[in-house]
C-alpha cells in the first residue's frame, strides 16, 4: 500500500533547530532497559533474515509459527488451535487460495488506437503498473482508454456500447468537501457506475498528496482468499493501479488535456473533466493459482477466578510479512520487524510474565497469519473460534505501532465506540499518556486491521497508533517512515527505535489487558456507536 520520493503531507516548513529536534527524536537511546531488551531479542528472533519475511504459506512463515508455539508452551500457556488424536495444538490450520500474476507472460502498454507503438517499452511491472490478479484473467486485449476524473462522470455518447470492454481511468480521490462517512458510498457508486456502463477494467492513478500515499514498489501482484475460492465473476472488473509519475506517459497522446493539471486538480479534489484518451492500453495478464494454507497460533493462559475464567480476553498480532518481493535499494528481503513482528514479539512476552499471575479472566493469545492479504487468518478464527465466541469480551488488537519516537500520544481505534476508551484512558493517565480518536478517518485504520474480524461478530475492540501533534517533529519523523520503510525491505531490525517509548508502550499495553481482565464487568458497545448490537451496522 511507491517509489522512493517524499509524500507532499512530509513536507512541512522546517527550520534548523527543528530539523536538529528531529535527528534528536529519531535516534534510540543508548540502552533499553531489561524488559524492553528481551522484547527486542524475540523481534529479532522472528525478522531476521533467517526468517525470510514470513510470508503467508511459506515454510518460513511455518518456522516462524513453530518457533511461537515453542514459546507459548515454555511460557505454560495451553494449546487453543485445531484438534489432532482429540488433543488440541497450538496450529489453527487456514486453507486459503492463491492468484499470483504470471509476470513471464503478464504486460501492460500504452499503443495507438490501431494498435502502434507509443513508447519504446511496456510499463514496468510492478514499478510503475499493477495488477490485482483474481482467478483465471486470461486478458489479451487492446482496450481503449476513457479517462473518468474521479469516477462518477462519464462522456456524454449516443452509442450505448461505448464504454463496453474499454479501460475507465480514474483519479484516486475524492471531490473536495466530501464527508469521512460518505467515502465508502462514494467507492460503492464508482464501482456500480464504471461497471453498469459495460467498462472491462479500471486503471486508478495514485494520488502522491494522500495523506497515506501508495507505494512503489509493489512487492508482488498476489491475491489469497480463504478457501474454497468463489466461483469466478466472469464480469469482475480488472484492477490496474499506476504510479502519478508513469501516468504522465497515459496523456502524452492528448495535448488539450496535459496530465500536470490533471494531477494538480486532483490532488485538491476539484472538478476533473470526463474524456476519451487519444490512446489505448494493450493487457496481457496470465495467472498461475495453487492451494496453499498456512497456521494461526492460539493459546489460553487460564483464568485465576472460577467465576470469570470462562470468559476471554483476546490479546492478538499478525506474524505473516511479504517475504521476498521487488527489490529497494538492493534489498529483496521485506523482513516486517514492526509489522508485525515486534508485537507478535510483546506477547510471547506477556505469556512469560504472567504464566504465574494469571488475571481472573482467561488471556486468548491469538497470532494470525494472512493478515496482510486481507485479514484472513482472523476471519478464519473468528468464523471458526476455538472458544465460544460469545464468550470473548474484548480484544486488544497490536499493529500500526512504531516506538521511532517519544511516546506521549496514543489515537485509539474503537475509542468512541465502548467502554474501552473510557478504561483506556484511565490506565494511560497512569503512564502519563494521552488518549485520542483517530483524526485521520480517510485512512481507514480501523478495518484494516485484525481488530476488525473480532467487530463482525460483536467483539468490541481497542487497538493502536502512536500519535502526534499536527506539525510536529514526530509528525515528520512518523511520515517519514511510512515513506521509507512501510510495507518495504527497510522494515528491518535497523530501524532506529525509542527504547524508552517501546517500554512505555509494552508496559502499558499490559497493565490494560490485566485491567480488563480482572475487572468485575465485561466491556459492552455504547449505544451510540454503529458497531453496537443495536445499531447492528458491523459489516
Amino acid at each position: 500500500m511507491h517509489a522512493l520520493t517524499t509524500p507532499r503531507a512530509l513536507c512541512l516548513t522546517l527550520t534548523a533547530s527543528t530539523l536538529l529536534t528531529i535527528a534528536a527524536t529519531a535516534q534510540p537511546q543508548q540502552k533499553p532497559d531489561a524488559a524492553t531488551a528481551a522484547w527486542w531479542a524475540q523481534t529479532k528472533a522472528l525478522s531476521n533474515d533467517s526468517m525470510e519475511g514470513r510470508d503467508t504459506g511459506t515454510e518460513a512463515y511455518q518456522r516462524a509459527a513453530n518457533y511461537v508455539a515453542a514459546q507459548f508452551k515454555a511460557a505454560g500457556l495451553k494449546p487453543a488451535g485445531d484438534l489432532l488424536d482429540g488433543k488440541a495444538t497450538y496450529f489453527q490450520r487456514v486453507p486459503m487460495h492463491e492468484t499470483d500474476l504470471d509476470m513471464a507472460h503478464s504486460s501492460v502498454e500504452i499503443v495507438t488506437p490501431n494498435g502502434g507503438t507509443l513508447h519504446s517499452a511496456p510499463l514496468k511491472l510492478l514499478e510503475e503498473i499493477t495488477i490485482a490478479p483474481h482467478q483465471l484473467i486470461k486478458d489479451n486485449a487492446n482496450t481503449k482508454m476513457v479517462f473518468l476524473g474521479y469516477g462518477l462522470e462519464l462522456p456524454q455518447t449516443r452509442d450505448a456500447k461505448e464504454f463496453q470492454g474499454a479501460t475507465a481511468v480514474i483519479f484516486n480521490n475524492v471531490p473536495a468537501g466530501l464527508q469521512s462517512a460518505d467515502r465508502a458510498a462514494f467507492a460503492r457508486r464508482r464501482s456500480e457506475l464504471i461497471a453498469k456502463a459495460g467498462f472491462g477494467s479500471i486503471l486508478s492513478i495514485d494520488n502522491p498528496a494522500a495523506i497515506e500515499p501508495t507505494h512503489w514498489p509493489a512487492a508482488y501482484a498476489r491475491s489469497v482468499v480463504l478457501a474454497p475460492a468463489p466461483s469466478p465473476n466472469l464480469h469482475a472488473l480488472l484492477q490496474l493501479r499506476i504510479s502519478a509519475e508513469a501516468a504522465a506517459k497515459l496523456f502524452a497522446a492528448d495535448p488539450d488535456h496535459p496530465f500536470a493539471g490533471i494531477l494538480r486538480d486532483g490532488e485538491k479534489g476539484l472538478p476533473l473533466p470526463s474524456f476519451r484518451l487519444h490512446s489505448n492500453l494493450k493487457i496481457e495478464a496470465q495467472t498461475i493459482e495453487k492451494e496453499i494454507s498456512s497456521p494461526n497460533v492460539i493459546a489460553i493462559l487460564p483464568g485465576s477466578d472460577p467465576k470469570l475464567a470462562p470468559e476471554y480476553v483476546a490479546l492478538s498480532a499478525h506474524l505473516d510479512g511479504y517475504g521476498y518481493g521487488t527489490p529497494v535499494l538492493g534489498d529483496n528481503l521485506y523482513n516486517g520487524t514492526l509489522d508485525d513482528a515486534a508485537y507478535v514479539a510483546l506477547l510471547i512476552e506477556v505469556a512469560k510474565d504472567l504464566q504465574h499471575k494469571a488475571p481472573a479472566r482467561s488471556l486468548l493469545f491469538c497470532i494470525f497469519t494472512g493478515e496482510e492479504k486481507g485479514l484472513l487468518g482472523s476471519a478464519w478464527f473468528t468464523q471458526h473460534p476455538t472458544v465460544p465466541k460469545e464468550n470473548i469480551v474484548a480484544n486488544l488488537n497490536l499493529d500500526q505501532l512504531r516506538p521511532i519516537f517519544p511516546l506521549n500520544i496514543l489515537t485509539m481505534e474503537g475509542l468512541n465506540d465502548s467502554t474501552l476508551g473510557e478504561t483506556a484512558r484511565t490506565v494511560a493517565a497512569q503512564f502519563k499518556i494521552e488518549i485520542r480518536p483517530d483524526l485521520e478517518p480517510e485512512r481507514n485504520l480501523f478495518r484494516r486491521a485484525d481488530n476488525y474480524s473480532f467487530v463482525r461478530i460483536g467483539v468490541p475492540i481497542a487497538a493502536f497508533v502512536f500519535g502526534y501533534d499536527k506539525g510536529s517533529p514526530e509528525e515528520v519523523v512518523y511520515r517519514d517512515w511510512y515513506a521509507r520503510r512501510y510495507h518495504k525491505p527497510q522494515d528491518d531490525i535497523k530501524t532506529p527505535i525509542d527504547w524508552a517509548a517501546a517500554g512505555k508502550f509494552n508496559r502499558f499495553y499490559t497493565a490494560l489487558a490485566l485491567n480488563i481482565a480482572n475487572s468485575p464487568t465485561r466491556p459492552q458497545w455504547l449505544s451510540s456507536s454503529p458497531y453496537s448490537p443495536h445499531q447492528n451496522k458491523a459489516h
